[in-house]
């Protein structure tokens, strides 16, 4: 049987496996709803990213783990293990890697309005790059770190103009975005001008992502092209060298059949290829090469397992099967229309030749998981997995009906491992007064 991510199985019980486990174990053993991340296949992931930098940038790149796809302590211990950096986007992504004792200096802190508090907290443990978002922040990151005796290092986010083929909300590149400044009306470059004055900002280089899910390499190289022709601009026109150039993330994951992404070591190794002929063709060094990959790390290794509660069949028009989650743990449906593939755990080897409606227990019309899923018949009691949802499903989870949060598991070598903890109802309404 084929599955979308290849860590997915089938045992001689017709039980779905992931890494080797049988869900049905899981579920026995930790109930439902239940995140389940296979943490071999992320190292894997990891890995992949990493040695393909050093390899295609001579050992002059860095991996860094977008970690607003999915953030733990578990999961920043295994990122600094395997040597990568750390993206994080707020003061509580930056308090849980600190926590994790992960590397300070190999931490990028991104985020289109951080706060005064937010920015003092980086700049006092010492965060290895900020990235500057708007001429604001910058005044406030030199302001801050004079007050705290540092100099601190800074990237600027910049919209190359890119169109990445993707959904509105996660187009980020072009001119009509909350992120970043615009090349098209010289803001860019005033932006960077503006750091010559700042005696305790330290420039380092720039940013850009051009948005999620892309599975063209065609829009990579075009945004490389033209940072590296601004790289070109800044040194002629203000005579500062850019070290770095952080190129993002968003490289597309298979959540249905119909997904095609490419292997993300040719992503790497096409993106240098121009990265490389545009120095030579400009005169100027090839900068150091950052990537921010949080997806494809960890989607395709995560499923979220179910049961279902009720089939309710609508003569003519559908039938809907019911689980014990939904939008309170993966909104992603209904935030962006996203698609997912289900597994009936209990029945993985049967064939789906019945067409459902997958959704929540929230009290919203729209609580949708998916829409004309292919399963084989489904009766109460069964266990539904949706699978690809190790990326943005925990990250984005809310407590929406005071739903409590569901555990997120680990399996690695055949063996499980809790790494967050269910919540109760008690957990829910600790913060009441």
């Amino acid at each position: 049987m084929n599955f979308v991510s290849e860590n997915l199985g089938v045992n001689e019980q017709g039980h779905l496996t992931i890494g080797g486990v049988d869900v049905l174990t899981l579920k026995e053993k930790y109930g439902t709803p239940l995140y389940v991340m296979d943490e071999d296949m992320i190292r894997t992931h990891l890995r992949t990213y990493r040695d393909a930098l050093n390899t295609y940038y001579n050992g002059n790149g860095l991996a860094q783990f977008a970690s607003k796809a999915f953030c733990t302590k578990y999961m920043c211990s295994i990122v600094a293990e395997e040597g990568l950096g750390l993206d994080v986007v707020s003061g509580g992504e930056l308090y849980t890697a600190l926590s994790a004792q992960f590397p300070a200096d190999k931490i990028c802190f991104h985020g289109n309005n951080k706060t005064k508090d937010e920015l003092t907290f980086a700049i006092g443990h010492d965060v290895g790059t900020i990235v500057v978002d708007n001429i604001y922040e910058l005044e406030q990151i030199d302001i801050i770190a004079a007050k705290l005796g540092k100099v601190q290092n800074v990237i600027f986010r910049i919209k190359p103009g890119i169109d990445a083929h993707t959904h509105d909300f996660i187009m980020t590149g072009q001119i009509d975005s909350k992120f970043g400044f615009a090349l098209e009306t010289g803001e860019a470059l005033s932006a960077v001008e503006a750091v010559k004055d700042k005696k305790n900002i330290c420039y380092k280089g720039l940013h850009c992502h051009i948005g999620s899910q892309i599975f063209d390499v065609d829009p990579f190289r075009e945004t490389a092209k033209v940072m590296m022709a601004f790289i070109k601009e800044i040194k002629d026109s203000l005579d500062l060298d850019t070290e770095e150039l952080d190129l993002g993330g968003g490289f597309g994951i298979r959540y249905v059949e119909s997904d095609d992404p490419i292997s993300y070591d040719l992503y790497i190794k096409a993106v240098s290829e121009e990265v490389k002929a545009q120095a030579e063709a400009l005169d100027i060094s090839v900068p150091k090469i950052l990537m921010e990959p949080g997806r494809s790390i960890v989607a395709p290794a995560g499923i979220t397992v179910y049961e279902v509660g009720c089939v309710k069949e609508i003569p003519n028009i559908r039938t809907y099967v019911s689980v014990d989650g939904g939008m309170a743990d993966n909104p992603r449906y209904i935030m962006y229309g996203a698609e997912y593939s289900a597994v009936l755990a209990n029945k993985a080897d049967k064939t789906s030749d019945c067409t459902y409606t997958v959704a929540g227990k929230c009290c919203e019309s729209g609580d949708i998981l998916i829409e004309n899923a292919k399963l084989p018949k489904v009766e109460v009691g069964d266990t539904l997995c949706v699978l690809a949802t190790g990326a943005y499903n925990y990250s984005m989870a809310s407590n929406y009906n005071r739903i409590p949060r569901p555990a997120v598991v680990m399996v690695s070598g055949g063996q499980d491992k809790l790494v967050v903890k269910r919540e109760t109802y008690e957990d829910v309404i600790k913060n009441d007064l």
